[in-house]
Order: C-alpha cells, then sequence, then structure tokens
C-alpha cells in the first residue's frame, strides 16, 4: 500500500553535522520523523540531472516506492532540512554573507523593491535557490532568469509564477521554500518573521 501524499512541507532548521553525509542522515530522519514511516520502507540517494551520476545532485527519498519531496540547504551555523510533496526546493542563507559577496544576481525590479535591505536582498536570492532547485536544473540556470517579490512572496521564471515561502528563523537567517504553495511549517525555530 502507498503512503498518503503529503499536503504541506515541514522545514527542520538546526545546527549542521560535522559533514555532509551526517546532513543527509537528518534529512533521512527528518523524512521518518514527519512520514512516520520505518526506516526499512525508505530508500534514499542522490542523482545529477544532468549526468545521472549518483556521487553528486539533488536528493532523493521514496517511500514504499512513492516519492516523497526533500530538500536540504547549508548556511554557516544552520541547516535546512526540507519534507513534503515532490518537487520542493528549499535554501537558507545568512543576509550578512549575501551582502558582502560581490553577486551580480538580482534584477532591477528585485533591487529597486528591496531598496538596499539586506534581508529582503538574502530573500531574493534563497527564493531564486529555491525556486531553481525546485525546477531540478539548480544554478545552471542564470539566477537572472528569475524575478523575486518578496512582498507577494513569488517568483517570476519560466514566463509562470512560483509561490515561495519566506521565513526569517533568525535576526541573521532567510529561509526559502518553493512547493508550489503548499503550507509551510518551520521547526527548530522561532516565530516566523518578515523584513522590516
Amino acid at each position: 500500500m502507498s503512503p498518503a501524499p503529503l499536503r504541506s512541507v515541514v522545514v527542520t532548521v538546526a545546527a549542521p553535522g560535522p559533514d555532509r553525509a551526517s546532513d543527509r542522515e537528518a534529512l533521512l530522519a527528518a523524512v521518518t520523523a514527519v512520514t512516520g514511516a520505518d526506516a526499512p520502507a525508505l530508500r534514499t540517494g542522490r542523482v545529477c540531472p544532468h549526468c545521472a551520476a549518483t556521487d553528486h545532485g539533488r536528493p532523493w527519498v521514496t517511500l514504499d516506492g512513492a516519492a516523497v519531496g526533500v530538500s536540504l540547504a547549508r548556511t554557516t551555523g544552520a541547516l535546512a532540512l526540507a519534507v513534503g510533496p515532490d518537487p520542493l526546493g528549499v535554501d537558507l542563507e545568512r543576509a550578512s554573507r549575501v551582502v558582502a559577496a560581490p553577486l551580480d544576481v538580482f534584477t532591477a525590479a528585485e533591487r529597486e523593491r528591496a531598496a538596499g535591505d539586506p534581508r529582503r536582498l538574502a530573500a531574493c536570492w534563497a527564493a531564486k535557490e529555491a525556486v531553481l532547485k525546485r525546477d531540478g536544473r539548480g544554478l545552471r540556470v542564470d539566477p537572472l532568469a528569475v524575478d523575486v517579490d518578496v512582498e507577494r512572496e513569488v517568483a517570476l521564471f519560466d514566463g509562470a509564477e512560483h509561490a515561495v515561502t519566506l521565513r526569517y528563523p533568525g535576526p541573521d537567517l532567510v529561509l526559502a521554500v518553493a512547493a508550489g504553495g503548499v503550507p509551510v511549517t518551520v521547526r527548530g525555530s522561532g516565530p516566523p518573521r518578515r523584513p522590516r
């Protein structure tokens, strides 16, 4: 019997493990916690959508043969593990790092809407990454091809609007989830906050 499809996304924000392998193990534990499944019912791996290699690429999980949407993001001192309907993308950024980097990834409209606010620019960048992860092409696509409206929580990409959920789990952290507009719950952090 196939599991019931997930109808929301649960994101756990935590400290990262000592290495990437432990973060992938934490993602599997998050799937178990969200679905209630026993570990033997889960299959997991990674695959590159471009070259089909399994030593890199996006993570995947199946539960009794049915796809579970998963995504993982890291930033300095923090890890985001997302579990929900497939496909989904998550990104976690530190505003201080985004504004310190020499990024030429923001559209003129994004810069105008952000009005120099570092958290809004970080939210734009996180949303771009989340949308491109969900799409499957990731940063093989020029980030300028995605235009994010932080206030509306929408990204315009490939001629369509993509819903993006933005949360602010810490003073310097921005979390973006692209999952087709389904509800998002964030665990391991304080209440969601909007930028001022």
